[in-house]
């Protein structure tokens, strides 16, 4: 009988969906598995063959989980506000709420079609003003927590999507959305205080099981560093303010440089000579990007301010000061102080602008050739530091600098202020008023949701503001406090604002009193699996780690981290090995692989494609190798004998499997869990049939990569009552897996000559008498001279022979 996979695969999606088989239960009782992925986008180009990858390891996971016996929560929804929508509705002429919609039903349709177990009577979606409504209620206690505030700031603005930008969506220079070009405006912009959460987010990383290159990338991110803050006073009478982590070398700063926007330089404009050579380079600075300006090997670049100077605090000279795009307003204080003998940035600036280069750590000069590390010499033409280490000096000067009133320790951070407005008409409105009287006033709770206005255009405008600015019959109403005329906030939230949270409304998407109940949150949280991309480090994973170590300070949730585990995966790349997209004409639609091979096809190629952390190249010819592993599994039917357990021959490999299969499933090693799957049932080819209570466990391994196959299998063939998605994972006896021979290598001289299967427990003298037994050895070692013997326990001997 050949495999149907349509009818099968239709028939168990429907039979799961109608009992509610994976739903997760309100038995507190049961021990909990929460499973999560990053919710999907719903772009108006549906799937790729990509992005099931995720959802179908997790959905190994998970299952495996339910047939042990815990209560599973897999959800799914939709991050559903954002640009690309946007963009594509501005482009196409409709309503990003009508693209949404259509995008989510085509979306939901192929996610079914692969019978992951998601449970979808938790469905959410970002747009729904029912969802938003506790993401405005969290910004609302933000802003009454001190910890969402307006500024008016330079910041990246993307010249195609005209809005700012994070710095975090800037990448290499330009928009991480649409790769256009971005710049610098000014403006006043919504601003949440990450910073004051750095600290934190470092040290609680101690608290969680993540990758290591996660927790690297975030740590880089945040950039904290140790050092101190110089006052250096001007001949204007002004203090510029520098940070630095090496103000032992004080004694060499030669030069200051401070940024183009820094605000001195308006301060300082009647007494600047050169004023109009200044706006000039400002100008041209403003038109680029932070990670041009800050690019390593680029040509330096600045301009003297003629007619101020800094002094030297530690000796009291002065020194010139320049403006160059290379210093950022937005890191430190926007100044520095420049010591070009020990840093290659510095001194090639120095050497341009022929400025002075003073030594001041013996051995540490950039440019020596027998140049070391100078963090690690002795000081040098720096006066009262003279001849201690570097570590002395440090400790030495900090202490100065306090005792004269001229500067103090310091901890600084990379990482700035989070961005959160956005000019645009499809994301949260922001839930704050502006009143003349009052300022600005958050929005009373009772009256949440704010809800978007239907505009009938929602193109973004040339002046920067968002188009909900046109709508002044939304925009004109009372203030909260006072109740006078006041008008709303027209920029709307960052699409990263519905997906910092949303992994507690999985946990009770329902409740309209509350973001989820406390019973609800204090059992599930925290999520213990989450799989999500190695993009979104320094993005999404940071910033829901800042929201909900706020939730967890105001009492809101129990657990200080919100993802106990933290997974990423590896990308699968187009059949040419590059990243799949429209543009290279490389898209595998998985609609045609369900088709063509069926879901349980494509979902055990995917998981054994390769490496689940790596990038792995798509491949026709593989796939057709998954579908013939189903079928020889379908086929298992047409020997089927009696037997209600597993027999003598078959006992050590279906012990082995199981363990194996278990282990691998949770080491995220799928790929090698197939490959023992594929083995097992080569060793079942061997005897000639099958057994039922054979049949039945190798179905409850197989069935988390393809479900469908084994649910008709395990129906059909009467292995067990019920279904086999309410079946029990199988145990293993350890003493069956222990291997009663093992294979090893026999060595003449270096050069293999046999290969050999011995007694797990042969000792020394049993092993080298084996090995000289063997033919193809003796052949090798007849008429020569022993002079050593080597052998590697359960590996290899190696006989070390002369004539």
């Amino acid at each position: 009988m050949k495999y149907n996979h349509k009818a099968v695969e239709e028939k168990w999606q429907k039979i799961w969906e109608d009992k509610g088989v994976f739903h997760a239960s309100e038995d507190t009782e049961k021990e909990k598995f929460y499973a999560l992925i990053e919710f999907p986008y719903p772009s108006g180009q549906g799937l790729h063959v990509g992005h099931p990858r995720p959802y179908t390891a997790l959905d190994t996971v998970a299952r495996k989980r339910r047939l042990e016996g815990y209560n599973v929560l897999y959800p799914i929804g939709w991050d559903a506000f954002g640009l690309p929508t946007e963009n594509y509705a501005i482009k196409n002429h409709i309503h990003p709420e009508i693209v949404t919609k259509k995008n989510i039903a085509r979306f939901k349709k192929q996610i079914q079609s692969l019978g992951i177990s998601f449970d979808w009577s938790r469905e959410i979606n970002t747009t729904d003003p029912e969802y938003y409504k506790w993401t405005q209620w969290i910004f609302i206690q933000l802003y009454k927590h001190g910890l969402a505030y307006k500024k008016e700031m330079n910041v990246n603005w993307c010249t195609s999507c005209k809005c700012v930008l994070a710095n975090e969506e800037v990448v290499n220079g330009v928009c991480e959305r649409c790769g256009s070009e971005v710049v610098h405006k000014v403006k006043s912009q919504w601003m949440l205080k990450i910073t004051e959460y750095a600290d934190r987010l470092i040290n609680d990383l101690d608290l969680v099981n993540y990758p290591d290159r996660v927790k690297a990338q975030q740590k880089n991110w945040i950039g904290r560093s140790k050092g101190a803050e110089v006052d250096f006073t001007t001949t204007t009478g002004d203090t510029l303010t520098i940070y630095t982590t090496r103000a032992d070398t004080l004694y060499g700063a030669t030069y200051m440089v401070i940024s183009p926007e820094h605000p001195m330089i308006e301060k300082w404009a009647d007494k600047i000579s050169n004023m109009d050579e200044i706006k000039k380079y400002q100008e041209a600075a403003a038109r680029k990007s932070d990670f041009e300006r800050t690019e390593v090997a680029k040509e330096k670049t600045g301009v003297r301010i003629d007619g101020v100077n800094a002094i030297n605090p530690v000796n009291n000279k002065e020194i010139p000061i320049f403006i160059s795009d290379y210093v950022l307003v937005s890191y430190g204080t926007g100044a520095i102080m420049a010591v070009p003998a020990h840093d290659t940035r510095d001194w090639e600036f120095a050497k341009k602008f022929d400025l002075p280069i003073i030594e001041v750590v013996k051995g540490g000069n950039v440019q020596e050739e027998a140049y070391t590390d100078c963090a690690k010499g002795i000081m040098v033409n720096s006066g009262m530091l003279d001849g201690l280490t570097v570590d002395e000096a440090k400790k030495k000067i900090i202490d100065w600098l306090t005792s004269e009133g001229k500067g103090h320790s310091k901890v600084n951070y990379k990482l700035r202020d989070w961005v959160f407005s956005r000019q645009r008409y499809w994301g949260e409105p922001i839930p704050m008023v502006y009143c003349e009287k009052c300022g600005y006033v958050p929005l009373d709770e009772k009256d949440l949701p704010l809800r978007l206005p239907m505009v009938e255009s929602y193109e973004p405008t040339d002046n920067g503001e968002s188009p909900l600015a046109k709508m002044t019959d939304w925009i004109n109403t009372t203030c909260p406090c006072c109740g006078g005329k006041a008008k709303r906030e027209t920029d709307t939230m960052p699409q990263w604002a519905g997906s910092s949270w949303y992994y507690l409304r999985y946990m009770d998407p329902h409740n309209k009193n509350a973001i989820a109940s406390k019973e609800a949150l204090n059992y599930w949280s925290p999520v213990d699996w989450y799989n999500g991309g190695m993009e979104h480090t320094t993005l999404h994973l940071l910033y829901s780690r800042f929201w909900h170590k706020f939730l967890y300070d105001i009492g809101v949730v129990p657990t200080p981290e919100p993802y106990a585990k933290r997974t990423s995966h590896g990308m699968i790349l187009g059949e040419n090995g590059e990243k799949m997209s429209k543009s290279r004409g490389n898209v595998v639609n998985p609609d045609e692989i369900v088709d063509e091979y069926g879901a349980d096809t494509m979902r055990l190629y995917e998981m054994f494609i390769g490496d689940f952390e790596k990038a792995a190249p798509w491949s026709k010819a593989s796939i057709r190798g998954c579908r013939r592993f189903v079928e020889r599994y379908w086929n298992l039917q047409n020997v089927l004998i009696d037997g209600d357990k597993i027999r003598p021959e078959l006992e050590s490999a279906f012990n082995k499997a199981i363990k194996k299969v278990g282990e691998d499933i949770e080491n995220i090693k799928f790929n090698t869990a197939i490959a023992t799957l594929m083995a097992l049932i080569n060793d079942i080819s061997n005897v000639k049939s099958i057994n039922k209570e054979e049949l039945r466990i190798f179905s409850i391994l197989l069935n988390p990569f393809a479900p469908h196959v084994t649910e008709e299998v395990y129906e059909a063939c009467k292995l067990g009552n019920g279904i086999l998605a309410e079946a029990e994972w199988p145990e293993y006896d350890e003493s069956k897996c222990v291997d009663e021979s093992v294979e090893i290598v026999v060595q003449v001289n270096g050069k293999i000559k046999t290969k050999l299967n011995i007694p797990v427990d042969a000792d020394k003298d049993t092993v080298l008498e084996l090995a000289k037994n063997d033919e193809n050895v003796r052949k090798a070692i007849d008429g020569m001279n022993i002079i050593k013997e080597i052998v590697v326990p359960k590996k290899l001997v190696n006989l070390v022979v002369k004539p």
